[in-house]
């Protein structure tokens, strides 16, 4: 517990101790100020950015995709992962195409999605999908795989149905693997709707943030970088906390 608390205290002491010296880099001189604004100007230039309704719209409209995204590719790489897991002949079709696509710059298909679905909501969604669902598949087959034979074969014996079996022996085991692919793949949904905005968009917090670089607005543009990794972290630690409490049920 002690040793748990301090090492929460030493992240938020790392995190907490960039912004001095960034702040000093900029005021020295060490580095260009108009290449790198410094910490307190950023971080005013950020409360000003949220005032903003057009700003707080952008933000409105990453969340939305993000989270449909999110919600189309959780069910759908659980599924496919479970059956890889369970179906032999199933996985031995599948795992190498996953494996190529795993192994491939998302990044690189993103033209298809504009060509495909057009510049707006579809296009971020479906490549958030994309960048998504690899994550979920292989790790719920990995999740799978990590359940011990010996309470499937317990379970059956007593006549578990195959619903009783997957909520009280499967869905336990896997919980805390899936929490932890759970925060590893919103990385990599949030990560792919920001890029699917900067490349091609006309709305969205990576849309912004795209602007902002092409017009040189340094303090705008740092702003927005910290308002991205404030979301992500957040959203990482609210899952570590959950995963805590779901500790005990590992196996």
């Amino acid at each position: 517990m002690v040793e748990g608390i301090g090492i929460k205290v030493a992240r938020i002491a790392i995190i907490l101790a960039v912004f001095p010296v960034w702040e000093l880099m900029s005021r020295i001189g060490l580095v260009n100020p108009r290449l790198l604004p410094s910490a307190s100007d950023t971080l005013a230039t950020l409360l000003d950015l949220l005032q903003r309704a057009s700003v707080r719209n952008d933000l409105a409209a990453t969340a939305m995709e993000v989270t449909t995204a999110f919600v189309l590719a959780l069910p759908a790489g659980c599924l496919i992962g479970f059956l890889i897991a369970e179906n032999r002949y199933f996985a031995d079709v599948v795992k190498p195409l996953l494996f190529f696509a795993f192994s491939t710059p998302k990044s690189i298909f993103l033209p298809m999605f504009i060509l495909v679905f057009g510049v707006g909501f579809a296009e971020k969604v479906g490549f958030g999908f994309f960048s998504t669902i690899f994550i979920v598949v292989m790790s719920t087959a990995t999740a799978v795989e990590s359940v011990k034979v010996e309470y499937l074969t317990v379970a059956r014996s007593y006549g578990a149905t195959p619903t009783q079996t997957a909520l009280r022996v499967y869905l336990p085991s896997m919980l805390p693997v899936l929490l932890e692919a759970l925060r590893i793949s919103m990385i990599f949904n949030l990560t792919g709707v920001i890029l699917a905005e900067m490349y091609a968009s006309r709305d969205g917090i990576g849309h912004q943030i795209a602007t902002w670089g092409e017009n040189f607005q340094m303090k705008q543009l740092l702003a927005g970088v910290v308002m991205v990794a404030a979301i992500a972290i957040a959203f990482n630690e609210s899952i570590r906390w959950v995963e805590a409490r779901c500790s005990h049920w590992r196996t």
